[in-house]
């Protein structure tokens, strides 16, 4: 087991903090319209193992940075959701099907494996408060309305109950870990542009305000925790943390005390038979990695380290550097749901699994945790765009050198487009009637949308559009349109219409070949678009003398054109407008010399009927 890097100091953490904060606020003033909110929490928290109820308290200074006078403020009780006839259980049952990320059905769990959340003694600057609790949602009258720029401290105390692992947290999880505690606390909803984001809690997904975590977990002395942020008393715990050989206990209990700076939400687990292993990352990141003591798992475990460093490498060229100094893998949960500086993640798989699912929720830390979207409103952009850097980088790190790694997802997502059940992926995220449409049109259509962009601005573009969407959105809650008006910058391209019709409905892209005619010397070639969605086409003509030339159809609505990413010259056609379904073109040279003619030759225009892509055409049974 390796030494871990010295934690940094309190010194150090207001350095961090300092030089995070700076890099929001020098953001937000390029926005000048943009806020958000900032909630400092202070959280004691102690856990009876014995029956996993827990008891806390909680300090809060809320910052208001919006515009407006707030009379209330609303808290996530996401734990009170993990019972029979909860909204949660009643989705479960009459969902359009079945949801896989459930194991267990809710109204049948026995009244021991519950989950509860309650919380008294609510309090803004040491006077009682008036609140009213619905499930999941506990709402808070101001004794004063908060005005804008104005600070409050708002306390409370609680208790919880873990419930058994039903979704992403819980206790005694399917591969024996313990404690698996995630948005186990009170959590303050977000207030924004589009004010109070205080849905029920459903199993889908969160948005949060960021903050600065300082909490202190104590519990019994066996069990070695890991947690969101910086581990501030090493030297008392040992546990791999430092080379102290037994910790400090009072009363048989261990309290474990972190520091995270910058984040948005604060997330813990624990075990007894945990390993705990570090591994050095780039730019001065500790990496740890914790996992249960199973000889059958231990050999992927260690494989593991090394190359999650070469993943932490890639998203950060790729992307941006990541700017906390630790990063835990843990297992734990019931698959893989990323965290602040740590992701959950059964363990039990084999090496490809096991890497997949690192390699997913560690670029998470980017698109989520880093570029915090309201995943309720834009899922797609967390997952879409975590699963195409991550989808790269596994076959970048794992040398599989696969032609087309994101082919899986092209696949699902034209097989959704052609199911009769898709909705638009600006869907609220618990309004999508078939779990199959959610899954796919987050993760999948998502990074569809990322691949074709690329076709559409150039991959030059694609990349460089993606280091400065992080430069200037980092430590934010970007929204669609922000990804977008950097894409446009890049580029020089006009891309409203690609937001729109991609994200907003359900239009579909399917053109073809309609005719190839001889006129003359020439040849008509003549296309139709059949669907609603415009396109820009690449036109490969393959002559039979083996000559190839690209003829590229920009869109009107694009105002622009990308540069010729081919290795081979192109001919660039005058733009075809949307209302027009038919659009033509000549070559000067005949039918006779034509070898074939393919529309999009690299296939990463997500086309539903690629048939008539091709001349002569390909019958695809």
């Amino acid at each position: 087991m390796k030494r871990l890097q010295q934690t940094p100091t309190t010194t150090q953490m207001k350095n961090i903090c300092f030089t995070i904060t700076a890099c929001f606020f020098f953001s937000t003033a390029l926005a000048q319209t943009y806020w958000q909110q900032e909630v400092d929490y202070t959280m004691t928290v102690e856990m009876d193992v014995k029956d996993f109820t827990y008891e806390g308290s909680q300090e809060l200074i809320y910052t208001n940075h919006s515009p407006d006078s707030l009379k209330k403020v609303f808290y996530h009780l996401f734990f009170n959701a993990f019972r029979p006839g909860s909204q949660m259980a009643i989705r479960q049952d009459n969902a359009a099907d079945i949801n896989t990320r459930f194991e267990v059905d809710l109204d049948s769990i026995s009244p021991s494996d519950e989950g509860r959340l309650d919380v008294f003694n609510v309090k803004q600057d040491g006077l009682a408060l008036v609140t009213e609790m619905s499930e999941t949602i506990l709402e808070v009258t101001l004794n004063e309305p908060l005005a804008p720029g104005a600070q409050t401290v708002l306390t409370l105390d609680f208790k919880g109950k873990v419930p058994a692992v039903i979704r992403r947290a819980g206790k005694n999880s399917a591969e024996g870990v313990a404690l698996s505690m995630a948005q186990w606390y009170p959590k303050l909803a977000e207030y924004d542009y589009d004010g109070w984001n205080a849905e029920p809690y459903l199993g889908r997904e969160y948005h949060g305000v960021w903050g600065d975590f300082d909490v202190t977990i104590t519990l019994d002395k066996d069990y070695i925790v890991a947690g969101s942020g910086y581990l501030q008393n090493a030297d008392d715990i040992g546990y791999g943390y430092s080379d102290r050989k037994k910790p400090k206990t009072k009363r048989g209990k261990i309290s474990w005390h972190f520091l995270a700076p910058q984040v948005h939400d604060f997330t813990w687990a624990a075990d007894p038979e945990y390993i705990h292993d570090t591994h050095p990352g780039p730019n001065g990141v500790t990496l740890h990695f914790f996992y249960k003591n199973d000889p059958e798992i231990i050999e992927n475990w260690k494989k593991l380290q090394p190359q999650t460093a070469e993943l932490m490498r890639f998203f950060n060229n790729t992307v941006g550097t990541y700017p906390y100094k630790q990063y835990s893998v843990v297992q734990g949960g019931d698959g893989g749901m990323e965290y602040a500086m740590l992701t959950l993640i059964t363990g039990g798989r084999d090496y490809r699994g096991l890497f997949g699912v690192t390699a997913h929720e560690l670029a998470h830390s980017w698109f989520q945790h880093i570029l915090a979207t309201n995943e309720m409103k834009h899922e797609w952009m967390d997952e879409g765009f975590t699963t195409y850097i991550s989808t790269l980088a596994e076959d970048v790190i794992l040398e599989e050198n696969n032609p087309f790694p994101l082919e899986g997802s092209y696949l699902r997502y034209l097989d959704l487009a052609t199911s009769g059940v898709e909705m638009p992926q600006a869907t609220n995220a618990n309004r999508y009637n078939h779990n199959r449409a959610y899954e796919t049109t987050a993760y999948s259509k998502g990074a569809v949308f990322l691949a074709q962009l690329g076709y559409v601005i150039g991959y030059k573009n694609l990349a460089k559009t993606l280091k400065e969407y992080y430069e200037k959105h980092k430590f934010t809650h970007p929204t669609p349109n922000d990804f977008r008006r950097v894409a446009e910058k890049v580029s020089g391209i006009q891309l409203k219409w690609y937001l729109t019709d991609w994200t907003q409905t359900t239009n579909r892209i399917d053109y073809g070949i309609s005719s190839v005619e001889t006129t003359e010397d020439a040849a008509r070639i003549a296309l139709k678009r059949k669907e609603l969605m415009p396109m820009p086409l690449d036109i490969l003509i393959n002559f039979k003398d083996g000559t190839q030339r690209i003829y590229y159809v920009p869109i009107a609505l694009m105002r622009g054109e990308k540069e010729n990413p081919y290795p081979f010259d192109w001919t660039v056609l005058p733009d075809w407008a949307w209302a027009n379904p038919n659009y033509s073109f000549e070559i000067d040279r005949p039918m006779d010399e034509i070898e074939s003619i393919i529309i999009d030759p690299v296939f990463l225009m997500a086309d539903i009927d690629r048939s008539d892509n091709y001349y002569p055409k390909v019958s695809f049974e």
